[in-house]
């Protein structure tokens, strides 16, 4: 299976919408949102998939995203600042990740296949023992073109890839 990972979307309807495409053409079925929406108009870009999701630091309007995570269904779930969750046998953590050292100590633990984590705005791959440490990047126009990325998840081989948001 392949699951797609998002970060800081920051009400960039167009990047997420962007990020759609991708995982519609990587045959991604679950998004993992690692926090940062900020506001509900931005959940419907994610319509047609499982997704998940964690609050990030300037996400407001929580009920309303509540609702919005209602409404996009298929066992879609916002699940608060951390969630610890199981695709087709891997363990994910995902947090937003203000506390860099936090995560590091989260993938220093070996307890997760996979620690996914947001804020930084800068994608990371890193190897830590069992687990991999990652960070999709982020998506408003201050960040540098290289980091405006998702990431894809194969559960099966455990590979990850980046995509570009911005048109290839």
């Amino acid at each position: 299976m392949n699951i797609g990972i998002v970060a800081d979307t920051h009400d960039n309807v167009e990047a997420t919408e962007r990020a759609a495409e991708i995982f519609a053409e990587e045959g991604v079925e679950i998004v993992v949102h690692c926090g940062d929406f900020i506001a509900p108009p931005l959940l419907p870009a994610l319509e047609g998939f499982e997704v998940h999701g964690v609050l990030g630091n300037n996400d407001g309007e929580i009920s309303g995203l509540e609702a919005g995570f209602d409404d996009l269904g298929n066992e879609s779930e916002l699940h608060g600042r951390f969630a610890s969750l199981e695709f087709d046998g891997l363990s994910v953590a995902v947090l937003h990740g203000e506390s860099k050292a936090e995560v590091e100590t989260l993938a220093a633990a070996e307890a997760y296949d996979f620690v996914c984590y947001g804020h930084h705005h800068e994608r990371e791959l890193t190897e830590n023992g069992r687990t991999t440490l990652l960070n999709p990047g982020g998506h408003f126009p201050t960040i540098p073109d290289e980091h405006r990325t998702v990431a894809i998840v194969d559960t099966r081989t455990e590979s990850v890839r980046f995509r570009s948001v911005l048109e290839e």
